[in-house]
């Protein structure tokens, strides 16, 4: 998926910047791959998360991804992806403050959770661990910093679930 990938976001027109950094979330999401996640929807939704970039950088490009997605036919498990990987996702209420259409965009599968998490450790095309600084920025509220160190917290866990554990049993 990731030719087809990397062709839907050149067919949507997002700039070769947008084009690196969702291979580095892709990349960044694989650290998190493990016997319970389908590898296939996170890659592929890692790739496809800013696709919305070739509409607008504003926070509604999630939601304006996600119907370009759906209009190229792409699923709509990956589509759900693409609409809650800002930060650790949006409340409804979150959504409607930001003029965006009121919907949860609250991450809530493994895949969607993990994408979410790898979108906020890459920094333009650089890998970072969650930084300090995004959770005690005072730009953002409390409560969406205390959403991104649980979401950071339970990524951690995910990475340390093994393969070699299952496979041993």
């Amino acid at each position: 998926m990731s030719d087809l990938g990397e062709d839907l976001l050149v067919r949507a027109g997002c700039s070769r910047a947008v084009r690196e950094h969702c291979r580095k979330v892709k990349e960044a999401a694989g650290e998190y791959l493990n016997p319970l996640v389908n590898q296939h929807l996170v890659e592929t939704g890692a790739l496809l998360h800013d696709v919305g970039r070739s509409i607008t950088h504003s926070p509604a490009h999630a939601q304006a991804g996600a119907a370009l997605a759906r209009d190229m036919g792409v699923s709509p498990s990956v589509v759900r992806i693409i609409e809650c990987h800002l930060g650790a996702g949006l409340t409804s209420d979150e959504c409607t403050l930001l003029r965006l259409i009121p919907r949860d965009c609250m991450p809530s599968t493994l895949e969607e959770k993990i994408v979410a998490h790898s979108d906020t450790m890459v920094q333009g095309s650089t890998i970072c661990h969650l930084p300090t600084s995004a959770i005690t920025s005072s730009s953002l509220k409390r409560r969406v910093r205390k959403r991104m160190l649980r979401l950071a917290l339970e990524m951690r866990h995910c990475r340390d679930i093994r393969p070699d554990f299952y496979l041993s049993r």
